[in-house]
């Protein structure tokens, strides 16, 4: 199994750049997360969470019951500082004991369980000393007063009981809490914002290594060595309101008011995308090196609806416009499509020929008229057959491309999508060479990836890739096409300016003479 078909089912690797790119391109979604997780984090807070109140009181531990700490006549050295320190695990453990927080019920005269009680105390050293505090947490500011006050009572006793010799003296006693001591309002809005920042860029991060949908160059390079040759904008973007999906398929269809639809193939397509096609068209040129008079090209694509046919007829025109001979052939013959996109008939078509039905120059059509500047020559698929992989792997179809190649420069077979059928397989052991179309954030690299190895098998030979229908504002494609617009609006509207200028200059020649008659 080679690097690359390993490399399909694996996550992507973000180099530092793109991870950076990445997160500005989605700063909003981050930002968003983050300030809804804080919202919500203070609405749960405020109005879910039950505040709680603390009171405190601190001992100060003596290992020898005769010292006070008001006796100045006796002295206290270091020994007996220590052996208080050590004695504060102990007095702790005696506050937590049954029978001590029994009596701290009693006394307090609360209404709770030993257990209750437990949970609600916390008993600790101060900053290592031979003071210790101990600190009850209720909902009720009084009754953690009581409590407090209560284990301030008892505990003494309690500890001069069990253990002879040593004390344990009031140091502060508790007050009502004014203000709760939990929640804090402010620290979890503030942990909610972190925590939904961190997760939002998680997700994102993760989202992204995992997602094996087709959005960059480098996504094509995953999966299939080929290049790609060209990056077509998706040309049915009318407006930020409108969109309009290949095929003929408008279920998601949105439209603008007062608007028209867009152009799709020809002379009236966007300046970049016809651009785009002209740099296919040299780049194609190029890829043969052969002094065959005639080369045969199939573009076909992994699944259905990634703009295919489109890209067949436009980079028909595309060849046309070079005062090439060319032939646009629909071979998709169980979903026919040429004829829906050009002012062509149907019938008769391919398989009305291949099932001699009719002869070659019956079903011949022309593509241009008096305002084109270019043409060509189409082949519709004819009426749906029963078996077209059958008729695309006759011998009639073979014989028919041979014929034609001494009539054309350019044949272009429009091949159905390899991954829903095998009818391009077969014809694409009749072209020179294959042309995978490729829909950004449509295909994915899996199934790109058995697109190219069932050309392999059949030892078809691939071109390259047209990675079609991209977002001019993407995040891979957004810098390129916004310079690239930068760099060559001038020149559009330059352009489209001497036309207008020259047509005028017609119109006015035309009027002149009709003036001077």
């Amino acid at each position: 199994m080679s690097e690359k078909t390993k490399a399909q089912g694996e996550p992507k690797q973000l180099d530092l750049q793109r991870l950076v790119s990445l997160l500005l391109n989605k700063s909003w979604i981050i930002g968003l997360s983050a300030l809804v997780c804080a919202v919500l984090t203070f609405l749960v807070s405020f109005y879910v969470i039950t505040p709680k109140y603390e009171s405190s009181t601190m001992f100060y531990v003596n290992n020898n019951s005769d010292l006070s700490i008001g006796n100045a006549s006796v002295s206290i050295d270091s020994g007996d500082i220590t052996a208080a320190k050590n004695l504060v695990d102990s007095y702790i453990i005696i506050l937590e004991s049954r029978e001590t927080l029994l009596d701290v019920i009693d006394y307090a005269g609360v209404d709770c369980s030993y257990e209750d009680l437990q949970d609600m105390i916390d008993a600790e050293a101060v900053n290592g000393t031979e003071i210790f505090r101990v600190t009850v947490t209720s909902p009720d500011p009084v009754e953690a007063e009581r409590i407090a006050n209560a284990v301030g009572q008892i505990l003494p006793t309690r500890i001069k009981n069990i253990i002879e010799g040593t004390s344990a003296k009031i140091v502060e006693s508790a007050i009502v809490a004014s203000k709760p001591s939990s929640p804090s309002y402010m620290g979890n809005t503030v942990l909610g914002f972190l925590v939904g920042f961190v997760l939002s860029i998680s997700v994102i991060v993760l989202y992204e290594l995992f997602d094996v949908t087709i959005r960059t160059e480098e996504d094509v390079q995953i999966c299939c060595s080929h290049p790609v040759l060209s990056a077509v904008p998706d040309m049915t973007v009318q407006s930020k309101g409108g969109y309009y999906h290949y095929g003929g398929d408008q279920r998601g269809k949105r439209t603008v008011a007062g608007a028209k639809d867009p152009v799709l193939v020809g002379s009236g397509i966007s300046f970049s995308a016809s651009e785009a096609y002209k740099l296919l068209r040299t780049k194609l040129q190029f890829s043969f090196v052969d002094e065959r008079d005639c080369h045969i090209i199939g573009v076909s694509s992994a699944m259905a609806g990634e703009g295919k046919s489109l890209s067949s007829v436009n980079l028909a025109y595309s060849l046309a416009q070079l005062d090439k001979r060319v032939l646009l052939i629909d071979c998709d013959m169980r979903r026919p499509s040429l004829s829906a996109k050009l002012p062509i008939k149907k019938l008769p078509g391919l398989s009305n020929y291949l099932t001699r039905q009719v002869g070659m120059e019956e079903i011949v059509q022309h593509y241009g008229s008096g305002d084109e500047e270019c043409g060509f020559n189409v082949i519709a698929a004819g009426r749906n057959p029963p078996n077209p992989i059958e008729l695309l792997n006759s011998s009639r179809m073979s014989k028919a491309l041979d014929q034609l190649r001494g009539s054309y420069d350019y044949i272009i077979l429009d091949l159905p999508p390899v991954g829903e059928v095998s009818d391009a397989l077969v014809a694409a052991k009749l072209v020179d060479g294959v042309l995978l179309v490729v829909r950004q954030n449509y295909c994915n690299r899996t199934v790109l990836s058995d697109a190219v190895k069932q050309f392999s098998f059949v030892d078809a030979r691939i071109l390259g890739v047209v990675l079609n229908c991209t977002e001019e504002d993407s995040r891979a494609y957004g810098k390129k096409y916004r310079g690239y617009k930068r760099s060559y609006s001038r020149y559009e509207g330059s352009y489209i300016a001497a036309s207008r200028a020259a047509k005028k200059a017609a119109e006015q020649s035309e009027q002149r003479p009709e003036k001077n008659m």
